[in-house]
């Protein structure tokens, strides 16, 4: 059990008494992921609480920024920024929300999932006690890697209090590429030619591509592929996903 720090007590406090006067609690951010039917319609919790919020320390020079579970992603990503780096947590809302949902982006199959973000966190168990699981750098972890089964888990194994996360640089240019008339054969063969593509999305006749890099790079790359600039596809909140291979 972890030495309970000042911006955890209330999370603590409230979660221990919900406990002992035997009252559902639940955890809230923003709600930006509260999608399914039946978490829009099931009972709602007696008592909701909330995860603390703000960057509590940042360090460029380890690639790692560690905050509260409540903080906003925009306003992480705005810290970050200012040294030229960012975090492998898409979409709106809080920290703790992404990482409880554990839904990694269209960007898995070049940045990895978004369970490899996390190196420490601080959670508040069924009990109302504080665990730490993982540690602030990868060679600190031993052992079972509890902070992979948090991920995902929607809070049902304890509320994400504290968190310390892997950063990455950001890349000098983002861009979607479209390329028209790909059939099995050809998509094989782009991927073959094309140098670790953060997301190919391809619907059987289209093949949208996202790369990362120096812009002249990138133009290097796809003018030969007869690749036209492109938005993303439309894609749903939520799907299944699977490696390219398997997909084919």
């Amino acid at each position: 059990m972890a030495v309970v720090a000042s911006h955890l007590v209330e999370l603590v406090d409230a979660v221990r008494h919900s406990t002992e006067t035997d009252r559902t609690v639940s955890i809230r951010g923003l709600s930006t992921r509260v999608v399914l039917d039946h978490e829009l319609t099931g009972r709602d919790p007696d008592d909701i609480v909330h995860a603390p919020s703000g960057v509590l320390d940042f360090q460029p020079d380890e690639m790692i920024v560690r905050c509260g579970a409540g903080t906003r992603l925009d306003d992480l990503r705005a810290v970050l920024a200012e040294q030229g780096q960012t975090v492998n947590v898409a979409g709106s809302g809080t920290v703790g929300g992404a990482l409880a949902r554990g839904w990694s982006d269209v960007h898995r199959l070049g940045r990895g999932p978004i369970r490899d973000v996390v190196l420490e966190a601080l959670v508040v168990n069924h009990r109302g006690r504080l665990v730490r699981a993982g540690g602030p750098t990868v060679k600190n972890v031993t052992g079972f890697d509890l902070v992979r089964v948090l991920v995902g888990s929607l809070g049902s194994l304890g509320f994400f209090g504290e968190v310390t996360l892997r950063t990455r640089p950001r890349p000098l240019e983002s861009r979607w590429y479209v390329i028209d008339g790909v059939d099995r054969e050809r998509l094989i063969d782009l991927q073959r030619r094309l140098f670790r593509p953060t997301s190919l999305l391809w619907n059987g006749s289209h093949l949208w591509v996202h790369l990362d890099g120096h812009p002249r790079d990138l133009d290097e790359v796809m003018e030969p592929l007869d690749a036209a600039r492109s938005d993303p596809p439309s894609l749903p909140p939520y799907r299944w996903s699977m490696t390219p291979t398997e997909a084919l």
